[in-house]
């Protein structure tokens, strides 16, 4: 009885991992993203405003929402098909660091993260930095 009982939970467990898999809590600085400095102390040129904040939110919900979610905190549809949480705008770790490398990660990219050069203005990846600020908790 004890090893059907066993047996049954084990099941449940398994099934349950498969339909519901685990939400990737991952730390953001597992893999660090080194910045130019040249970037790092870049200053925003465009105004953080609510005709800029407005701009940002239409293109950060046309490029951006599917992966790091409408309020950015990482849960888009297509995250959870990523190798790697792609991030929580709201916390600290992100609104801590500064306007120049939001920019020049956005511009750039890496791995998962598509590179916006040649796709969006650099203006217009102003304007996703400064809605993006909106975020904070």
């Amino acid at each position: 009885m004890k090893v059907l009982k066993l047996l049954s939970v084990s099941l449940v467990i398994a099934v349950l991992g498969f339909k519901f898999p685990a939400i990737r809590v991952q730390d953001p600085q597992v893999k660090p993203w080194p910045v130019p400095d040249e970037f790092k102390l870049m200053k925003n040129p465009v105004a953080k405003d609510e005709v800029s904040i407005k701009a940002g939110q239409i293109l950060y919900i046309k490029h951006c929402a599917f992966c790091h979610g409408k309020t950015g905190l990482g849960d888009g549809f297509k995250a959870r098909t990523l190798k790697d949480f792609p991030g929580d705008f709201s916390g600290d770790y992100y609104q801590n660091q500064t306007d120049g490398e939001h920019f020049y990660k956005t511009k750039f990219g890496r791995g998962e993260m598509p590179k916006y050069e040649g796709i969006l203005s650099d203006e217009d990846i102003w304007h996703m930095v400064n809605y993006m600020r909106t975020f904070r908790k």
